[in-house]
């Protein structure tokens, strides 16, 4: 029974090194590579579209400490971020209250991004980037899947802290796009900047 076990976890850990290899085949973001503008320098101009068509900018959307920016490739299609805008969702309120505001940008159309917020029950909104132009400031734009209609336009994963003068103060983000920073370390970093 014993060497049945050690047989099983084996396999396990084989099976496991082999599908982290394959999945580093397909990484986003090269290795040493730094997404979007340094920790330091003054955050792009943006606006992007509101449910209600509105069109907002980090004047509009900025709280007292700043503005924490979730870039994610789709609401519509990518599960792998249908789970973090979930997860994002149990620090939504505590990041308001620390000045704070989340809100998270795609190139999805706004119905779309409307429907999983309503869907999600989620306390913080998704914006659209149509044209992906919020996306191309930040020079986050995934090159990789250029030419591809369903793909055109969308991001490298990418949370940005832009405080309230306008400068980047932290980033957080994976190497693959199919992990993503934990909402425990969204918040922290939050707490960390004061």
């Amino acid at each position: 029974m014993k060497r049945m076990r050690m047989f099983v976890l084996g396999l396990a850990l084989a099976a496991s090194a082999l599908v982290g290899a394959a999945s580093s085949a397909f990484a986003q973001v090269p290795v040493g590579m730094e997404l979007g503008p340094k920790v330091g320098a003054k955050a792009p101009a943006f606006s992007v579209i509101s449910s209600s068509s509105e069109m907002k900018s980090f004047e509009t959307l900025k709280g007292r400490q700043g503005l924490v920016l979730v870039f994610v490739r789709s609401a519509d299609w990518c599960p792998f971020c249908k789970v973090q805008l979930q997860d994002l969702n149990s620090v939504a309120k505590d990041l308001d209250a620390l000045g704070w505001p989340m809100v998270a940008v795609s190139y999805d159309p706004t119905e779309t991004l409307e429907r999983f917020s309503t869907a999600n029950k989620l306390d913080y909104r998704l914006l659209s980037d149509p044209g992906s132009k919020a996306i191309d400031a930040f020079g986050i734009r995934n090159e990789s899947v250029k030419g591809s209609a369903r793909f055109n336009g969308i991001p490298h994963p990418l949370i940005i802290f832009i405080g309230a003068d306008g400068t980047i103060k932290a980033k957080l983000y994976e190497q693959r796009y199919q992990d993503r920073p934990p909402s425990g370390l969204v918040l922290e970093t939050a707490k960390g900047l004061g």
